[in-house]
């Protein structure tokens, strides 16, 4: 089910920055051939000239947009024609939009769930037949914590990643039959990437990733190993499975202390005009794997934790309530 990373034949979209420049990077280490996509044809230059000589014979690179679906259809079958196969597919490519749900440009918001839902929906539909054709393949979807725990102003984002999981599961349902077909949904948590500097912004404050953040290399570390060995939720980051476990066995009070303290961690106090920042035209500025946020060291207690054992403390608080009145 899954893939020999050694002269295999992968997509990566969204491979400007962050997370997809880090995969591109870290599969080239291990022998892969990439084709690295994104909108930014200058940045996917630069990438390839950050690579040695010999590296860079392996990798190729494609300008298009993810929500073209006929495009991502040609980028699979030209794939194929140039390396005779497409052993797996990484959807990353994202988007996200800041604000009150109610005060967003409706435009704005459709093009978030449009980028990051059915740009994922084209690059399965282009992906899938040839997996099948072929009797292989992993289609690895780059989610978020998000794609199960829910934050406030970025409901464009967090209804996408929801949406995005059940994609995920669905296709992972209607691919039993071909068993050598695997499907993983990678779910981390902060990143310190450019996303936040790209994303669109109706605060009226400049955003910021809530701490601690996770490297990049770090979830395209998860991504690769996925390939090889695909498996069906992969949480990314300490922060991460505190936050699932608590939203699993106490929803309420996960959204309502988890609400107050998302909502301040994301926002500084440096004023920004309104902007609509990638969302319809790519913006030169972030074209690296990192955003500048400066990851925080593992155990370091930042805010994200500090949501978390706000949540526990809350959960214990009505456990021992439950108990008074039950006595």
């Amino acid at each position: 089910m899954g893939t020999k990373l050694k002269d295999a034949v992968v997509v990566v979209t969204g491979a400007s920055s962050g997370i997809g420049r880090a995969t591109v990077k870290g599969l080239l280490q291990v022998g892969s051939t990439v084709v690295a996509v994104a909108r930014r044809e200058q940045a996917l230059q630069d990438l390839a000239q950050e690579v040695d000589g010999s590296t860079r014979e392996r990798l190729h690179v494609e300008a298009l947009d993810v929500t073209d679906a006929a495009a991502v259809e040609r980028l699979a079958k030209d794939t194929v024609g140039r390396f005779g196969r497409l052993d797996a597919w990484v959807n990353n490519a994202a988007v996200n939009q800041y604000g009150r749900f109610e005060e967003l440009p409706l435009d704005e918001w459709k093009r978030v769930v449009e980028v990051n839902l059915f740009g994922y929906a084209n690059g399965a539909r282009a992906a899938l037949p040839w997996f099948r054709e072929q009797g292989h393949g992993v289609l690895v979807n780059v989610g978020s914590v998000l794609s199960k725990v829910p934050a406030p102003l970025q409901s464009a984002y967090v209804a996408s990643k929801y949406a995005i999981r059940g994609l995920t599961e669905s296709l992972r349902q209607e691919t039993q039959d071909a068993k050598g077909i695997g499907i993983a949904l990678i779910m981390p948590g902060p990143v310190d990437t450019p996303l936040f500097q790209h994303a669109a912004n109706r605060t009226g404050k400049r955003v910021k990733p809530p701490e601690p953040t996770v490297d990049a290399t770090r979830v395209a570390a998860a991504i690769i190993k996925n390939l090889k060995h695909p498996r069906r939720e992969v949480p990314v980051s300490a922060a991460t499975r505190p936050a699932l476990f608590f939203m699993k066995v106490l929803p309420g009070t996960t959204e309502r202390v988890a609400a107050k303290a998302m909502a301040a961690s994301h926002l500084t106090d440096e004023a920004e005009a309104p902007t609509a920042g990638n969302l319809f035209e790519p913006v030169p500025a972030g074209i690296s794997v990192s955003g500048g946020w400066k990851p925080s060291r593992a155990g370091h207690p930042g805010r994200t934790l500090a949501i978390v054992g706000g949540v526990g403390a809350a959960a214990a608080a009505t456990a021992v309530g439950l108990k008074k009145r039950a006595a």
